[in-house]
């Protein structure tokens, strides 16, 4: 899984340098190739083409004149492009989803289990900031088994 987050670093070519920990899971879990892509523009998503052609097979079930189908793939194609990680561990951010989400220099990385997150540095905790774990998310999870307290 890909878990926990890490500070990391976009060159001015716009290849972000993935934190070790992650790089060493996806390339010894999936390979090299990557899916990179957003669903708003406001940050990168980066998707081992395993788990992404997960997601396309999935959205293959939907009716082929379905609205949600028809935006899901306009988005995720507009901002997305296939990738692998080169020998240093980096991957190609297209400028326009560079350009979109503000990801220069210093940024977020982020595992979410299946896919990697990048945000800004800057805006990183704002996500966390508007929509904080609540009581009602608390009980969902307790739902699980799980078990923990959010005191801190």
């Amino acid at each position: 899984m890909l878990r926990g987050s890490y500070q990391a670093k976009m060159d001015d070519k716009g290849r972000l340098k993935v934190p070790t920990p992650f790089r060493r899971f996806i390339e010894e879990q999936f390979g090299l190739g990557v899916y990179v892509t957003s669903m708003k523009g406001d940050c990168v998503k980066i998707y081992p083409l395993p788990e992404w052609e997960k997601m396309e097979q999935k959205i293959a079930l939907l009716p082929s004149m379905s609205p949600a189908r028809r935006k899901f793939l306009e988005t995720t194609s507009y901002y997305g492009q296939q990738s692998e990680l080169d020998a240093q561990g980096r991957v190609l951010i297209s400028p326009l989803l560079r350009r979109a989400a503000g990801v220069t220099g210093d940024v977020s990385v982020m595992g979410s289990l299946t896919y990697l997150t990048v945000w800004k540095l800057e805006t990183f905790e704002q996500p966390i900031v508007d929509d904080p774990y609540t009581d009602e998310d608390e009980a969902i999870i307790a739902a699980l088994g799980i078990r923990v307290r959010p005191n801190c």
